[in-house]
């Protein structure tokens, strides 16, 4: 049993390096990107029988007994009340818990510690506003969007909105803070995440073919020269490779140490509050720190702390898509995929309007849009489907600062929505 226990979580950790050798070795699995092979890849483990299930009793006790201890089950399993399978299943359950809570709490610092924060009211004029502009756009068809599917019967949807806040004013990073600050469960995670990306393809694939054209009859072209804002570069080559060098490595366990001490500090503010907030002061507590030591130049200039973060959003993505049961994925199926539709091409529009009034570029507005909805890796994508590099710097400067504010605006909308 500890055996099966000890190769699973092997298999959580080491897959995504074969995912990423994959994705690096085979450009249309690249395509295909390594988030989307992550929960795939999970998805199958979970929903082919290989692992054991719980059972009725031990399921139902859980519902009743969110503390169940280990020793809680042992002991129906010494009064036959559940067999060795389902002994094994809640063990199985508790490593899952585990790898999503360490592998989400260490991520969020290390993304953030690439963040410059000094430069961010360096951007231009226009491309601030279309920021600004970007973030009132989402939150509006967002909360316009709830109140619109509000009564299509599907189950807390004032969740479901603080993911997309999450999601498309930051990226992947929120969105899984935020299941976790939202207590979302599996099945619905899963299913908001994988119409986003369906959804995404859609959108990136207009704003790379006929996007630019279309936004040109409405809107300015853009104006070169554009000030830049020097930020690290993320342009998508490879962003993985040579993070095991010594140059680079040994640096890395310094960050990894300080997400570490972050992640101790939000624990031990958590053991204040009560337990219904534990997970909202862990997560908000850990990004503000991490936003503040980017400040410190001796960890802002360490490299690939943002790729080894993405890492373990690979593991934890891995992990939520083996809990889902696709049998539960029926019934919310269509609302939710017109709700998220609505959220990505709904902001796209008001943005594209109110830029207009504000005489903002056809670009500018490609570029902020792109780094909301789709996050900082994919800026160098569509500039270079539109022929500009000059906005990619400034798009991933408006991506990184997505991630920073993404937790504190999904949680606070959906809360706001839940008393409405």
């Amino acid at each position: 049993m500890e055996l099966t226990i000890i190769a699973l979580a092997l298999f959580y950790v080491l897959t995504p390096i074969i995912i990423l050798h994959l994705c690096h070795s085979f450009p249309f699995v690249n395509k295909l990107g390594a988030v989307i092979i992550a929960y795939l890849v999970g998805l199958i483990l979970g929903n082919t029988g290989i692992l054991p299930g719980m059972g009725t009793y031990l399921s139902d006790y859980m519902l009743m007994h969110p503390k169940t201890t280990p020793d809680d089950v042992e002991a129906m399993l010494s009064g036959g009340l559940i067999s060795k399978s389902e002994f094994l299943s809640f063990k199985i359950y508790k490593l899952r818990d585990l790898l999503m809570s360490i592998t989400i709490l260490l991520a969020i610092p290390l993304v953030l510690f690439s963040a410059n924060v000094k430069q961010w009211g360096k951007m231009a004029g226009k491309t601030l506003l279309s920021l600004i502009i970007g973030f009132f756009s989402v939150i509006f068809i967002i909360i316009l969007g709830f109140f619109i599917f509000k009564d299509a019967g599907m189950k807390d949807l004032w969740k479901i909105a603080g993911l997309l806040v999450g999601v498309y004013t930051g990226g992947t990073p929120n969105l899984a803070s935020l299941k976790m600050m939202l207590d979302v469960d599996a099945n619905t995670y899963i299913l908001t995440h994988t119409y986003d990306l369906v959804i995404g393809v859609f959108y990136l694939a207009f704003l790379m073919t006929i996007g630019q054209k279309i936004f040109h009859r409405f809107l300015p072209k853009f104006p070169i020269p554009l000030e830049d804002v020097k930020i690290r570069d993320l342009d998508g080559k490879d962003p993985f490779w040579g993070i095991f060098q010594r140059s680079v490595f040994v640096p890395l366990l310094k960050a990894y140490g300080l997400a570490i001490g972050i992640f101790a500090v939000g624990g031990g503010l958590s053991m204040l509050v009560a337990d219904h907030l534990v997970m909202v002061v862990v997560i908000l507590t850990i990004t503000t720190l991490g936003i503040l030591a980017s400040l410190l130049p001796s960890i802002n200039r360490i490299e690939k702390t943002f790729e080894s973060g993405m890492y373990l959003i690979l593991i934890f993505s891995l992990v939520v898509a083996s809990m889902a049961d696709i049998r539960n994925f029926s019934g919310i199926t269509p609302g939710l995929f017109a709700y998220i539709t609505m959220a990505v091409f709904g902001s796209l529009f008001m943005h594209v309007l109110l830029s207009k009034i504000f005489k903002i570029d056809a670009d500018t507005v490609m570029i902020t849009s792109t780094a909301m909805i789709c996050s900082p890796p994919f800026v160098p994508v569509v500039a270079g489907a539109i022929k500009n590099k000059e906005v990619i710097l400034p798009g991933i400067t408006i991506g990184i600062i997505g991630y920073a504010i993404g937790n504190y605006l999904g949680f606070l909308i959906a809360n706001l929505l839940r008393v409405l």
